[in-house]
């Protein structure tokens, strides 16, 4: 079983690493495709694997209940949909021999009915929604800091204002995430007993 020590670390450090990898790939003027596009996009699935495991974990210690349930399955829902749309952004590159090729193709795919908004506009924010439900839990609770529901709005937030700054959201993520991958024997202690310090 994964420990909450790896959860709550690698889901962030991967998210973050995919942002840094994404300037990276940026430096010459285009994204993809390339070595840079398809690592960072490996990051990030790899990352939401964690997160998922985190969500499940979160919804145990808030003693799931019917809105942690919720959020589980909201979180998870728009994970699936955030992994589909990286899992099409890795196959683009690998079939595209340059950015020109990597835009056709991503034209194509997403003239498809329904690809756009279940895997790129609307499908994708279930994942910010159903983490920031179960962090409000935690809050609630007092096993994360009041402050925390906000720090993972922000997160939430930073991309759309400019995705550079992914790096810094996922930053702010394990700040939130501190008393989760603090806790000793998590999967053991009872809901609301104190975290190691």
């Amino acid at each position: 079983m994964t420990s909450p020590r790896t959860a709550f670390l690698t889901a962030p450090l991967l998210m973050g690493a995919y942002g840094v990898l994404r300037i990276i790939d940026g430096l010459d003027g285009s994204r993809g495709p390339g070595v840079a596009w398809s690592a960072g996009h490996l990051c990030f699935l790899g990352g939401l694997v964690f997160f998922v495991q985190g969500f499940g974990m979160m919804r145990a210690w808030v003693g799931r209940n019917r809105l942690a349930t919720v959020g589980l399955w909201t979180g998870t829902a728009g994970a699936v949909a955030v992994a589909v749309q990286f899992l099409i952004d890795l196959v683009v590159g690998f079939l595209s021999a340059d950015h020109g090729a990597m835009q056709e193709l991503f034209a194509r795919i997403q003239a498809i009915p329904g690809v756009l908004p279940v895997f790129y506009d609307y499908g994708p924010l279930l994942f910010f929604v159903g983490q920031l439900i179960l962090v409000a839990q935690l809050a609630v609770r007092r096993i994360l800091k009041p402050w925390a529901p906000v720090l993972v709005l922000i997160d939430t937030t930073l991309p759309l204002a400019d995705k550079d700054l992914i790096p810094l959201g996922a930053a702010l993520l394990l700040v939130s995430f501190a008393p989760l991958y603090r806790r000793r024997a998590a999967t053991h202690q009872p809901i609301g007993t104190s975290l190691a310090a």
